[in-house]
């Protein structure tokens, strides 16, 4: 069982809801805690139901498929913190989050050994062109041929994109005795023996297989385009685990007709279904090696449990300690225990003056801060204060009335 804290509210009144089937790790963490209104849904849901099922909810989690605008977070007027159960945040609407105070957390790290292993596993049946072979012997032809198959031994891998995916890819293909090279916008650091190219360019000319882990941005939008397809090295091998928008795929199922290309690895696309068992088209379908999933790079039970225990814990420590850390809205804040005293958060417009009038009305009604902390970014300032518990309800009520107020707790 968990520790369960001391809070000024009753658990039993904060309603927690858990979207699109997230892991019971998430469930059984507030639970074993005291938190007994926790609810938990199979799919995601549109607009207009997610407005009707947060107006009474305090911590919202949700993966990649619910898609958190202004107006669901108009109407989710009691919404503390969001739970991006998943590696990115692009379905969450940051700004308007920030202007509502509303910490939105996510797990960056949790399901990056899943999407690695997946890209070794489809550079292995791509390059052995098992995909055709496979359907092959489906269908009742026996394929037995090794003609344009080889192995991943001494090829060169071209990772785009060398953040925790790319970086971990890099390290796993060594082991299988290829040469990395690798393109970022970032200088980083490679591991083992890989190394770094100065353009997409290089790498794109240079690598037998290339795989993509790149963020969605005006940036990376159709990196992969008709122009640099011609840059490829014929014949080699495309793999995107990223972000659907980065790669034209009616320019890459063009290069896969014209045997440029030879072989993809696609598991996300610019437009995917809303559930299991709607329609799906792409241009790539029903085209020679070629292996085409779901969005499943990162979904593995390993992969799921680790970012249900990830994100809950951080929903956990914002919700009982105030702590911030990795919160991409509210500014980063991680906080000790203060005994004897009560515990109040305050997130504000980032102007100046805002702390200079906090200490003056505390200090005007002779309210003793125990200890403070601040944190801003660019658009808001968040402050924890740990004050007498004699005067708290009356410090509450002052930091509620303090200009360019967002929002204002009592944690205990």
């Amino acid at each position: 069982m968990a520790e369960k804290k001391t809070t000024s509210y009753p658990k039993e009144k904060i309603n927690i809801l858990f979207l699109e089937n997230i892991s019971d790790k998430a469930v059984n963490h507030f639970k074993e805690s005291g938190y007994s209104n926790v609810k938990k849904l199979g799919g995601a849901l549109s607009e207009e139901e997610l407005i009707k099922a947060v107006k009474d909810v305090h911590l919202l989690g949700i993966r990649s498929k619910t898609q958190i605008t202004e107006n669901v977070l108009k109407a989710a007027t009691k919404l503390q913190a969001i739970g991006c159960f998943c590696i990115g945040v692009n379905q969450v609407d940051l700004k308007s989050a920030r202007k509502h105070g509303v910490a939105v957390f996510n797990a960056p790290y949790s399901n990056t050994r899943s999407v690695a292993e997946l890209v070794m596993g489809a550079s292995v049946m791509l390059i052995r062109k098992i995909v055709d072979k496979n359907k092959a012997a489906h269908e009742g032809t026996w394929m037995k041929d090794a003609k344009g198959s080889y192995e991943l031994r001494g090829k060169t891998l071209g990772i785009i994109g060398y953040g925790n995916i790319g970086s971990q890819v890099s390290v796993l293909a060594e082991a299988f005795g290829m040469k990395v090279i690798f393109y970022d916008v970032v200088t980083k650091l490679p591991l083992g023996n890989a190394v770094a190219k100065k353009t997409l360019k290089d790498v794109v000319s240079q690598a037998d297989v290339i795989t993509l882990h790149v963020p969605e941005t005006a940036q990376t939008k159709n990196l992969i385009n008709k122009s640099v397809l011609k840059h490829f090295k014929k014949g080699a091998i495309l793999l995107n685990y990223a972000r659907g928008e980065v790669v034209d795929l009616d320019a890459l199922a063009k290069a896969l007709e014209d045997g440029t290309v030879g072989g993809a690895g696609i598991d996300v696309y610019p437009w995917e279904p809303e559930k299991n068992g709607d329609t799906f088209t792409t241009p790539l379908q029903n085209l020679s090696n070629v292996i085409l999933t779901p969005h499943i790079g990162g979904s593995t039970e390993e992969a799921q449990q680790n970012i249900g225990e990830d994100v809950s814990n951080k929903l956990f420590q914002y919700l009982e300690m105030g702590g911030t850390t990795g919160s991409h809205t509210v500014p980063s804040l991680s906080l000790p225990p203060q005994e004897g005293t009560h515990r109040i958060l305050h997130i504000h417009n980032n102007v100046p003056g805002v702390l200079s009038e906090i200490n003056t009305q505390l200090s005007n009604h002779k309210i003793n801060i125990l200890s403070q902390y601040l944190k801003t970014n660019d658009e808001i300032g968040y402050v924890v204060l740990d004050v007498d518990k004699k005067l708290s309800a009356q410090a509450f009520q002052l930091l509620k009335e303090v200009k360019e107020t967002i929002k204002v707790r009592m944690l205990y």
